[in-house]
């Protein structure tokens, strides 16, 4: 279909329609963004009551991996643009569809149907970034047994790190340190993949002195055509792979910028397509790593919800519908993750008003049915003159929301 020409009504024959594979904080937040915009937003997830099927104009429970449903769900609703939110779809059919159309209808896939594939899967974005591209990144071999994963980390040393070649959010990967750690780890790995047990990869371990997220836009400029545009970076600390807090902008040296945006142009403009991608770097004064991209909003980036004059979600909904964009930043600030903390269905949150009462701060509950002890329930947003001031207020603000059981 291209570029959006014109956004008809919702809920008429003149709709606009977008659907979302995958309805989590994220994408609830893309949700709301294309909805202010005028779409028709439809939410697909594999569990009932995700928090963007809660703001959807519709909803369905599929399951994602499965080829033949995704197929079902685009022919019945028949799209304009397809937005896939998360990496555990049938990427394969996607790319069919986007090729072939499905009953006469060519839903746009965003940014790309295979972007999403090389994507979902670490070893084609490595080999794509290392092999094709040539840009800098971790050694890395991949293996399909311990005995290769053994063999692969004699090559390679320690500290190295394993990962399933698909999984996300730090599932299943470890940080290995000595021979103790291998079976452990491949057992983790193979436990924490996306669709179960398969490859690994190893990584050699960068002393870097920090990591960033640069989330870089591809959207129309000013001359008609698909241009770049770039975010102030964002610093973050994860935990296991995943992440806890972030901020913006994160302080780097004038080289280690622009090698960064040359790094996420180049990985990107392969990627092609528009919308915002999340790209990961590994920084060591002027030296950068490229890490991971996601094709889609970053998680670090909920930070945008009080930084920047548009939020990652709201620019990703221009974006793709081929709207101006402004990437600029309206002021230091942090998140900060809000937990769980209890394993059952339908928890209350108590100490709302408390941490609300935090200087220049704002909360995210996402509304997700079902807690864990380690589940990202919520945010903590917080902006101030600097960054260190707004991360204290931002996990101060966080610190005061208290999961409690709703029974």
């Amino acid at each position: 279909m291209g570029i959006i020409k014109r956004i008809g009504t919702p809920l008429s024959p003149s709709a606009t329609r977008v659907m979302l594979l995958g309805c989590g904080e994220l994408g609830k937040e893309v949700i709301i963004a294309l909805q202010r915009l005028g779409c028709e937003v439809i939410g697909v997830d594999r569990y009932a009551d995700a928090p963007g099927m809660q703001v959807a104009h519709r909803s369905h429970v599929v399951t994602m991996t499965d080829g033949a449903a995704l197929c079902a769900v685009i022919e019945k609703e028949k799209p304009h643009l397809v937005v896939p939110e998360i990496e555990a779809i049938a990427t394969a059919t996607l790319v069919e569809i986007e090729r072939d159309g499905i009953a006469g209808h060519f839903p746009e896939f965003i940014p790309t149907a295979r972007a999403a594939q090389l994507t979902m899967n670490r070893e084609g974005i490595r080999r794509l970034a290392a092999e094709e591209l040539g840009l800098p990144v971790s050694p890395y071999k991949f293996a399909d047994s311990l005995a290769e994963m053994q063999a692969a980390i004699d090559s390679i040393g320690y500290p190295c790190v394993v990962k399933p070649v698909m999984s996300s959010s730090g599932k299943g990967q470890s940080l290995l340190k000595t021979p103790a750690d291998v079976a452990k780890a491949w057992d983790y790995a193979q436990a924490g993949g996306r669709v179960g047990a398969g490859r690994v990869i190893v990584e050699g371990f960068i002393d870097f002195d920090y990591e960033i997220t640069l989330l870089t836009v591809r959207a129309v400029g000013a001359d008609g055509n698909v241009d770049t545009f770039f975010c102030e970076p964002i610093g973050h600390v994860q935990v296991n792979g995943d992440y806890v807090e972030s901020w913006q902008p994160m302080a780097m040296t004038p080289s280690a910028l622009e090698q960064s945006r040359e790094i996420a142009r180049a990985i990107t403009g392969n990627l092609g397509g528009r919308g915002i991608f999340g790209v990961e770097l590994f920084v060591k004064g002027d030296a950068v790593w490229f890490s991971e991209v996601s094709p889609r909003p970053h998680d670090t980036g909920l930070v945008t919800l009080t930084t920047q004059r548009f939020s990652e979600f709201e620019l990703h909904a221009r974006a793709i519908l081929g709207l101006p964009v402004d990437t600029s930043l309206r002021r230091p600030g942090a998140s900060a993750v809000i937990y769980g903390g209890l394993a059952e269905k339908g928890i209350a949150f108590e100490g709302v008003a408390e941490a609300l009462q935090v200087p220049e701060s704002d909360l995210r509950l996402f509304g997700k049915p079902e807690s864990f002890v380690k589940r990202r329930m919520g945010v903590a947003v917080a902006n101030a003159d600097t960054t260190d001031e707004a991360r204290r207020r931002a996990k101060l603000a966080a610190s005061r929301v208290k999961p409690v059981t709703g029974k």
